[in-house]
């Protein structure tokens, strides 16, 4: 009896299957007395990246009338469905051979009603879903079943060891955060933060972000101080990373030390201006005090002063301009200039006038200071007329 069998050629690393001309072997058999029914005993497999897993599977052959098992001859093939919605061929089993992609086998020696897959150095491009076609002849090459099941795979990722960063100035009544992130984690990893030292402390929200894995601390303390530890953790790892905390009770020390240096200076620059002030200010002083004996004293230039006369009865008499001289305080030194004395004002009283029955009145030339006429004229000055006064009060 003529059959066509599906075969296959190797391109690469993969199988494409080749179809004969005639039909496949999965397409319909004839009606036997035996039917072929494949089993999995799940739908849904998971394994961790980097691991193994195997996708069970195994058939039987319902109707059989004994015990004895006649001899059969399976075609096995395993497919795995791409995100394209296309199919790629992971391993064949066909006429006692098998090819398959590396880290990819069959669990148990062919032929064997059990065609489990075995992967290997898995990865997390490899989750997705595997097909098992199985078709199965008999000595004689007669169809006896055909059957396909489907498994779906997923491979979970442990958390990559993640970062830790401390956001902020950590000083005395501040805030800051601690953040942590790990960069791959499937499914995506949550966050815990723990205080190792001094003593142990663990956070819990609203300050901790299981999510985002932050930690926000308020109003921090020295006692605060300490090694904080993140833990990245999902279904299949764990991974941590942690940040030291040292609370400073006040500014940074270069910030105290430019601050004691600054003040220094200033404090420096200001005690040299004082003292350069005070040199300046002696120098301008020693002299001023500095007193020559043989220095010629400055000539005082005379000046005049008006004064006015009144007369004993309140009437105006004259206004008159006198100049007097004032007198040495002292014979004159040898060698030196005698200063020119200062002239001076003096009120001239009103004469009394004396008078003679039925005579005329005398003008009587007062000497003021008794100084001589003779010296008042030496002197420049100005002989002035007072005029006399009648019995009735009026002026002659």
């Amino acid at each position: 009896m003529r059959t066509n069998v599906r075969v296959g050629r190797v391109r690469g690393r993969s199988w494409e299957p080749v179809w004969g001309a005639h039909a496949s072997l999965l397409s319909a058999a004839p009606p036997s007395r035996t039917q072929l029914q494949l089993h999995v005993s799940a739908t849904k497999l998971q394994a961790v990246e980097g691991g193994e897993v195997v996708l069970p599977a195994w058939y039987t052959l319902q109707g059989e009338v004994s015990s004895a098992q006649p001899r059969e001859k399976p075609f096995v093939m395993w497919f795995f469905q791409l995100k394209e919605a296309n199919e790629e061929q992971v391993l064949a089993y066909i006429n006692g051979a098998t090819t398959s992609k590396p880290g990819v086998s069959l669990v148990y020696s062919m032929p064997s009603r059990n065609v489990s897959l075995r992967l290997q150095g898995l990865q997390e491009k490899d989750s997705g879903p595997y097909s098992c076609s199985v078709n199965v002849q008999d000595k004689e090459g007669t169809s006896r079943g055909h059957s396909i099941k489907t498994l779906e795979l997923n491979v979970l990722v442990p958390p990559a060891p993640p970062s830790c960063h401390l956001l902020g100035v950590p000083r005395v009544g501040a805030n800051v955060t601690l953040s942590c992130q790990s960069r791959r984690s499937k499914p995506a990893a949550q966050y815990q933060w723990d205080r190792q030292l001094p003593s142990f402390q663990t956070f819990f929200a609203p300050g901790l972000d299981i999510i985002r894995g932050s930690l926000s601390l308020t109003n921090i303390s020295s006692s605060m101080s300490g090694v904080y530890v993140c833990k990245a953790h999902n279904e299949v790892g764990t991974a941590q990373c942690n940040v030291t905390l040292e609370v400073s009770t006040g500014p940074g020390a270069a910030v105290v030390s430019g601050a004691v240096v600054g003040t220094l200076v200033g404090l420096g620059l200001l005690a040299g201006l004082v003292l350069l002030y005070h040199r300046r200010g002696k120098a301008l002083e020693e002299p001023a005090n500095d007193i020559k004996e043989d220095a010629i004293a400055p000539r005082t230039l005379p000046w005049a002063k008006s004064s006015d006369t009144i007369s004993r009865n309140g009437t105006l008499s004259s206004v008159t301009s006198a100049r007097a001289l004032r007198p040495p305080h002292g014979p004159p030194r040898p060698g030196t200039l005698t200063p020119t004395p200062s002239l001076s004002s003096r009120v001239l009283p009103s004469p009394k006038l004396p008078t003679t029955d039925g005579g005329q009145p005398q003008a009587v030339s007062p000497i003021p200071g008794g100084v001589s006429s003779s010296a008042l004229g030496r002197m420049g000055a100005v002989p002035v007329m007072v005029p006399a006064q009648s019995q009735a009060g009026s002026l002659v």
